[in-house]
C-alpha cells in the first residue's frame, strides 16, 4: 500500500507540499534533523545487538579441558586459606599488643604513643 503511495513523483510532491503546509517551513529541517539522529541512534543499537550473536556463530566454542576447572577452585581454596591465616595473625597481633603494662589500649591511642 505505502509503494502504491510513492510511486509517482507528483504523489511524492503532494505529500511533501501537505507536510510543509502542516508543520511549517521553519520546523521542517528541525524535524528532518531529530528523525535523522534517532535513526541513527537505532541503527548504532541495533548494530550493536548483531556482532555478538554473529561472532558465537562463527568462531566455534573452544574445547575445554576438563583438568583446569577442579584446579582452580583448588587454588581459589589455597588462597582462601592464606588470607583466613593472614587475619588469625593479624588479629594474635592485635590481641598481644592490646594490653600494655596491664591495661588495655584503644586502637586510637596505639597509633598515638611516640616510639
Amino acid at each position: 500500500m505505502i509503494g502504491d503511495l510513492f510511486d509517482s513523483p507528483w504523489k511524492i510532491l503532494i505529500v511533501a507540499v501537505v507536510l510543509i503546509i502542516l508543520f511549517g517551513s521553519k520546523k521542517m529541517p528541525d524535524a528532518a534533523r531529530s528523525l535523522g539522529r534517532s535513526m541513527r541512534i537505532l541503527k548504532a543499537e541495533v548494530s550493536n545487538m548483531h556482532p555478538d550473536e554473529e561472532q558465537e556463530a562463527a568462531q566455534p566454542a573452544p574445547a575445554l579441558p576438563a583438568s583446569p576447572a577442579p584446579e582452580a577452585a583448588q587454588l581459589q581454596q589455597q588462597q582462601i586459606e592464606q588470607l583466613q591465616q593472614q587475619i588469625r595473625d593479624l588479629q594474635q597481633q592485635q590481641a598481644a599488643t592490646a594490653v600494655v603494662n596491664g591495661s588495655p589500649v584503644s586502637p586510637t591511642s596505639q597509633t598515638q604513643q611516640p616510639g
